[in-house]
């Protein structure tokens, strides 16, 4: 909800009398006091055995920022950043990764030292433009069909790989990336299939990084899910008013995210986090939390 709903609802409701600023200002206070917790998102991800990315437009006080997201099966770190840079990506996760990066292909991850896997459907969706804009070039739906044959076949061998063997497994995976380079060297390509050919080769040592991984899709669509959960605000209010509050929002929402990620209470948890902080100074990390809500329920149990 905008402030200006919120400021009704508890006006209407409860006979609280409190601007959108007083709104703001509780907000960007709560974020400062949960820092901590933010921080442990970031430590949660950074150890992440398959990381996703994603980023989309923002905006700050009318001018164009990016919302960034990095997410695991259980945490999302969000941060919002002037920058659509590889800057960005060194300050959130350092120069090594250890894990395998999935990306939609933008060249800002390169500067990472990492396995990387491409969106192999944000590629195939662009191919599809081409082929919808230009129906009469046979050839672009010819290698439409000739890349996701081989997109699909290296999804059954990861699949496969523990029935099959490890020799046979690395004998087809050879084969399979020498079906990529020799789809590449299309002979006499028109200027479309150029561009689009231009394009795949960008991406060639990425595309079947997901096959050598267990677990590891060939697709972002996870990162896409978890960046248009932080998209709903922009939806609401068009963005943030201040780099202040576009950091607060940043912080709450991956609070947020992660507790719905592991099956916790959002509200629940901050009422105890923002309580041990009274007592303590400190706030209630998720762990911590999760941890107590364990013991309870299993003495509940007994």
């Amino acid at each position: 909800m905008p402030f200006t709903k919120i400021k009704e609802y508890l006006k209407t409701f409860f006979g609280l009398k409190i601007s959108t600023s007083g709104l703001s200002r509780h907000v960007i206070r709560v974020a400062g006091i949960m820092k901590e917790v933010y921080e442990e998102i970031l430590q949660d991800i950074k150890i992440g055995v398959t990381l996703f990315a994603d980023e989309t437009g923002w905006r700050v006080r009318g001018r164009n920022w990016w919302l960034w997201v990095f997410g695991t099966q259980d945490s999302a770190y969000f941060t919002v950043d002037k920058s659509r840079g590889s800057d960005v990506v060194r300050q959130v996760l350092g120069w090594i990764f250890c894990g395998v990066l999935v990306v939609d292909g933008w060249r800002a991850y390169l500067s990472l030292i990492c396995e990387q896997q491409s969106c192999t459907a944000h590629l195939l969706r662009k191919i599809r433009k081409f082929r919808a804009a230009f129906p009469h070039l046979i050839d672009i739906a010819r290698f439409y069909v000739k890349l996701r044959r081989i997109i699909r076949d290296g999804e059954k061998l990861q699949i496969n790989r523990e029935k099959i063997g490890e020799e046979v497994f690395q004998r087809r995976l050879k084969r399979l990336k020498e079906r990529l380079a020799k789809l590449l060297e299309w002979p006499d390509p028109d200027d479309i299939l150029k561009q689009i050919i231009k394009k795949v080769k960008r991406q060639q040592p990425r595309i079947l990084t997901f096959v050598e991984h267990p677990g590891v899709p060939c697709h972002n669509n996870y990162g896409e899910f978890l960046i248009r959960i932080g998209v709903l605000k922009r939806k609401i209010s068009g963005g943030s008013v201040s780099s202040e509050g576009a950091n607060a929002y940043a912080v709450l929402l991956s609070i947020y995210v992660t507790c719905k990620l592991r099956g916790i209470s959002f509200p629940k948890y901050m009422k105890e986090s923002l309580k041990h902080y009274i007592r303590t100074g400190k706030p209630m990390l998720i762990k911590t939390y999760a941890n107590i809500s364990n013991h309870v329920k299993y003495a509940k149990a007994a």
